[in-house]
């Protein structure tokens, strides 16, 4: 059941209870997302909506990409995925940022070597 298959018959709104905001801190549009081993023997009394998102998020996800796979819009798949946290169902990361990466110096490094071989 998704937005594209229901179309103005489905709202968000009736997606979410009603509610506008995810619990916890935000989701940012990068987010990694990935189903938690255990998720789906947890999985009793979720929504089809919850249920799609544990499935495609199996392989680490973007929220974008869930966005776009899902069919959901991304405030409406904020507040979702905020459930399936609280509840332990999945893990979110940030996406790998400049900072984490290794330094130019060492990848020059490893280029040179490479060559070398």
């Amino acid at each position: 059941m998704s937005e594209q298959e229901y179309g103005p018959l489905l709202r968000p709104y009736t997606i979410t209870r009603g509610r506008t905001r995810p619990t916890g801190p935000e989701f940012d549009l990068m987010t990694i997302i990935r189903t938690a081993p255990s998720a789906f023997d947890r999985a009793a009394g979720l929504t089809p909506e919850h249920l799609r998102i544990l499935d495609i998020c199996q392989a680490s996800t973007p929220l974008v990409d869930l966005a776009s796979e899902s069919g959901l819009s991304v405030n409406v798949l904020r507040i979702l995925l905020g459930d399936l946290r609280d509840q332990g169902l999945i893990t979110a990361r940030p996406q790998a940022s400049v900072g984490h990466l290794p330094e130019e110096r060492i990848l020059l490094e490893v280029l040179q070597g490479l060559r070398a071989l």
